[in-house]
C-alpha cells in the first residue's frame, strides 16, 4: 500500500478553514484520515488560534497537538486551572472530555491528531 504525501503548500503553509467561534480567530483544516471504521478513524491537520477572543473547546474525542509556531502570547488552560504558555515543539494531549481555553495575543500554529471521523472536530 503506498504511502499518502502532501507538500507544505498544501499542508502547513495553507491557512486552515475558519471554525465557529466566539471571535471569529480559530482555523481548523484536516489533511488526512484513515480508512479504518468510523468509529476508530483518526484525522490530522493543522489547527491555528489568532488573536481576539478565546476558544473554549470541549473534547469528545481524543487528540493531541504539537505546538508549531507561537506569536505572542499562547496560553492553553484545562477546565482545572492548569495553563500554560505554550511553545514551539510543546505537546498536549486532551483526553475526551476535557475542556481547552486557547488564547493568545498574537498566533498559536499547531498539528494536531485526533480518534474522529474527517470535518468532526
Amino acid at each position: 500500500m503506498p504511502m499518502l504525501y502532501k507538500p507544505s503548500v498544501e499542508g502547513k503553509e495553507v491557512k486552515p478553514p475558519q471554525i465557529p467561534s466566539p471571535g471569529n480567530n480559530s482555523f481548523l483544516g484536516d489533511i488526512f484520515t484513515s480508512d479504518a471504521p468510523k468509529e476508530e478513524q483518526i484525522s490530522c491537520g493543522f489547527y491555528k488560534q489568532e488573536k481576539g477572543e478565546a476558544l473554549v473547546y470541549t473534547y469528545t474525542y481524543d487528540e493531541m497537538k504539537i505546538i508549531l509556531e507561537v506569536e505572542g502570547e499562547y496560553s492553553i488552560s484545562d477546565e482545572t486551572g492548569y495553563k500554560v504558555s505554550a511553545k514551539p515543539g510543546d505537546v498536549f494531549y486532551f483526553k475526551k472530555g476535557t475542556t481547552i481555553t486557547f488564547e493568545t495575543t498574537g498566533y498559536g500554529y499547531a498539528f494536531f491528531t485526533g480518534l474522529r471521523p474527517n470535518g468532526t472536530a
